[in-house]
């Protein structure tokens, strides 16, 4: 018997990576030292740039929003969805990215969906400044159904030790503004696939009067990037924390970020909530509760900002047409988000 008796096939393994290679190879910068295929990636961190760099890591998945794509047949945007999301949850501590690696793990390796995705890894990586340097490509036959697979995803970057943002100089009278979504992103996508696909009986092709749109399509909305308005806000020396709204909501996110003795009030209703989470609380009557600690309910990124520098970042915004929304403000607390 051989390995392909087995259920993996090398060969096919082999001629996949030909083609992962390629794609890599179109995100590498100067500091990447090494070729996709050796045993780790080689990255030179450049120095000159900074006094005390300090690395900042992440790892993360898609989650369950990888059932939606196998549905539709959508694979590249997935990649982006992993890399975006990393991106972000180093971006909030002030990091930029330097290099990423991806763990694609599948029953029976299909060259064709495996270069789809590999292909939004490596458009996000490119639009996010960030080398893909390599990765593993695993073929686990009896482990994942045909036409499945997981895929996760990790991230180093880079910042200046003097300019990490931690929130640990969060003060009461901050002003939080909130950066729109584009929608689940890549979280909370067990209930909404139960809401849609049980609750509701929707076929993914179909198309959903309250949303204006068919149901996959609503959520596979690719999960948004923030770097580049990061950026901005960083340069200027204007935030005191940054969170990034994942799993668990404002509601439970927000918090990492908030001294001990200072909490969150959130005004409901300052921003506009977008439609799809609307429609999922109706579907399943899911409480305001439930809602706030499952969705980002169309807010990815809050900034807490100095008072006094609220009118520079309003007005900087603005030149550069990123949407915000005024959302609340810090108080005297125990590290909650209260809403009103």
């Amino acid at each position: 018997m051989t390995y392909a008796d087995a259920g993996v096939d090398i060969s096919s393994g082999d001629r996949a990576k030909q083609r992962i290679k390629y794609l890599a190879q179109k995100t590498f910068t100067r500091n990447v030292l090494s070729e996709i295929g050796g045993f780790g990636g080689l990255f030179k961190l450049d120095t000159s740039k900074y006094q005390q760099p300090v690395l900042v890591s992440s790892a993360d998945g898609v989650g369950t929003k990888l059932k939606v794509a196998f549905e539709l047949g959508i694979h590249h945007t997935v990649g982006s969805d992993l890399v975006n999301h990393c991106v972000n949850d180093i971006a909030v501590q002030g990091a930029v990215p330097l290099f990423f690696l991806d763990y694609l793990a599948t029953g029976l390796l299909d060259g064709v969906v495996t270069e789809k995705i590999v292909s939004g890894l490596a458009d996000a990586c490119r639009a996010n400044g960030c080398a893909l340097i390599g990765g593993e490509t695993a073929q686990m036959p009896g482990f994942y159904s045909d036409g499945e697979y997981d895929l996760a995803g990790f991230i180093v970057g880079v910042v200046e030790k003097e300019k990490i943002i931690t929130g640990a100089n969060i003060q009461i009278g901050d002003v939080l503004i909130g950066l729109p979504s584009t929608g689940l992103h890549t979280n909370g996508y067990s209930l909404a696939r139960k809401l849609f696909f049980e609750v509701a009986g929707y076929k993914a092709e179909q198309y959903v009067n309250a949303l204006k749109e068919k149901a996959g399509a609503a959520l596979m909305k690719t999960h948004r990037s923030y770097l580049n308005v990061i950026k901005k806000l960083t340069a200027g020396d204007y935030v005191n924390g940054m969170a990034h709204i994942t799993g668990g909501g404002i509601t439970e996110n927000l918090p990492r970020i908030l001294p001990k003795t200072i909490s969150a009030v959130i005004d409901l209703g300052s921003w506009p909530v977008l439609p799809i989470f609307e429609h999922l609380r109706e579907l399943g009557n899911v409480s305001q509760d439930e809602m706030q600690r499952t969705f980002n309910l169309g807010i990815g990124l809050i900034a807490v900002i100095p008072a006094e520098k609220f009118k520079r970042v309003k007005s900087m915004l603005e030149r550069a047409n990123e949407k915000f929304y005024v959302i609340g403000r810090t108080v005297k607390g125990d590290r909650k988000v209260i809403y009103q």
